[in-house]
């Protein structure tokens, strides 16, 4: 979950404003007839998710022709957020912005969820991409993941290995657990209760080590509090170019970059998949959206409700068989 500083937050909350004003503009039958559109969100105010929903709903209001809500639902990894998803009628007006961790880590980590994506919701469009980084302490000896490596295996305390993630049995702390495989290290994942926790001991160096998203480490690493070592992805990433990814230094599997996308509950009917469709494609085309995402670390990338279901069964059939392999059982 990503935490944004005071600026940006102001940022998106003049925007949010803006919109509000902008409603009262509109026709007077339109601002009467049209019943408010949710959109429900897995974690609290002020993070990633929930600013992203804030800057989209800001936009894509009056592309939809009614007023946006954003629906904070948190608790559980974004699980409360997804039953409310299930519970609600599929008319288009109840939505869920949710990134990978909800809608395809949860039903493979946790016995009874309460939803079932593939049953229970309807892909409507996807928004944008991320990648995931690793991170270390700004005082680290360590300028490279080899030299990281070399560092742990010399180290005889088990906080000094330690690495933190910003969750249980998510898919920061299942990569973790591959490079501790693959190389042997030794070490323990430390998961906490979001990443703002784990991001304040990084900084504070009570972990020396520690897996976010990009979006959440760009602006610590930018003012040299963390040093981010490696991203993953299929390519280093243009706000970052000199770091390189994880599959430049043999780590392989982690090429598919994780996503954000609108569900919603299924049984929605075509046309109102494509009114979403048609709303989100354009606002994506928004240079401020635009520019305001890549200042996030994210890549726009639209995709209509086949391209969204297809990439998100992509990547639960890639991460059922990471979890498989690592012997981890749903708790």
């Amino acid at each position: 979950m990503t935490t944004f500083n005071r600026r940006q937050w102001l940022g998106v909350s003049l925007q949010a404003a803006a919109a509000t004003a902008a409603v009262a503009h509109w026709p007077a039958a339109l601002a009467q007839s049209a019943r408010p559109i949710y959109v429900l969100v897995g974690f609290p105010p002020g993070g990633g998710s929930d600013a992203l929903a804030r800057l989209l709903a800001v936009h894509m209001q009056k592309e939809l022709g009614a007023t946006m809500v954003v629906d904070n639902r948190p608790g559980a990894g974004g699980q409360i957020a997804a039953q409310n998803l299930k519970a609600a009628a599929p008319d288009g007006n109840t939505v869920f912005l949710s990134h990978d961790h909800t809608v395809t880590i949860v039903p493979k980590v946790v016995k009874t969820p309460g939803f079932d994506t593939e049953k229970d919701f309807q892909a409507v469009a996807g928004v944008a991409n991320f990648v995931n980084a690793f991170a270390v302490t700004a005082s680290h000896p360590a300028k490279t993941f080899d030299e990281y490596v070399a560092w742990v295996k010399e180290q005889k305390s088990a906080p000094m290995r330690a690495i933190g993630v910003p969750a249980p049995a998510s898919t920061l702390e299942f990569i973790a657990k591959s490079l501790d495989k693959q190389y042997e290290l030794d070490i323990e994942t430390v998961p906490y209760r979001g990443s703002g926790p784990m991001l304040a001991d990084l900084m504070g160096a009570q972990i020396q080590a520690g897996f976010a998203t990009l979006p959440e480490l760009i602006e610590l690493h930018k003012a040299g509090r963390v040093r981010i070592l490696n991203v993953l992805g299929d390519k280093r990433q243009p706000i970052v170019p000199d770091v390189p990814t994880f599959a430049e230094i043999g780590v392989a599997g982690f090429e598919q970059a994780p996503f954000y996308g609108f569900f919603a509950p299924k049984g929605i009917n075509a046309e109102k998949i494509a009114q979403w469709e048609q709303a989100t494609q354009k606002v994506l085309q928004v240079p401020e959206v635009r520019k305001q995402l890549e200042d996030w670390g994210m890549t726009v990338e639209y995709m209509d409700h086949q391209q969204l279901q297809d990439a998100e069964a992509s990547y639960s059939k890639t991460w059922a068989r990471i979890i498989d392999d690592l012997g981890y059982e749903p708790q």
